[in-house]
């Protein structure tokens, strides 16, 4: 008879109720202890999650000062690289004025004095005081 029918069975004595009393309170002590246990393993992996997390979050709040960091810096050096255009671009323009304002013969002149290795004059014939080999 199982232990349902002990406890409803109307005929047992007070000796067979009590076996069936701590039959019962040793099962539910075996069940708390399966609790107990699996209790702890979460407990345990709680804590690595925790831990876990608090390590993901010090990263984070390294990153973010590294990236303020970096976006500080960037911004400085497009700042920079600006500056360096503008001032790029007046040179260019200043040249271009005084190349202008040249008279005609100096621009020719003047248009090839920035290139190595080529003649600085466009005519045919040799240089004055250079002579001609041949």
């Amino acid at each position: 008879m199982g232990r349902a029918g002990a406890m409803s069975g109307a005929g047992l004595g007070a000796a067979g109720l009590g076996a069936a009393v701590r039959d019962y309170n040793a099962d539910l002590q075996e069940g708390l202890a399966e609790l107990r246990a699996r209790r702890r393993e979460l407990s345990g992996r709680i804590r690595e999650e925790q831990a876990e997390r608090d390590r993901l979050q010090a990263r984070i709040v390294a990153l973010t000062k590294r990236l303020l960091r970096t976006s500080e810096s960037l911004a400085q050096l497009l700042a920079e690289r600006a500056q360096l255009d503008g001032v790029i671009a007046e040179t260019e323009a200043a040249c271009g004025q005084i190349l202008e304002a040249l008279p005609a013969d100096l621009k020719r002149g003047a248009g090839g004095a920035g290139k190595a290795g080529e003649p600085q004059h466009t005519s045919k014939g040799p240089r004055a005081g250079e002579e001609q080999h041949g």
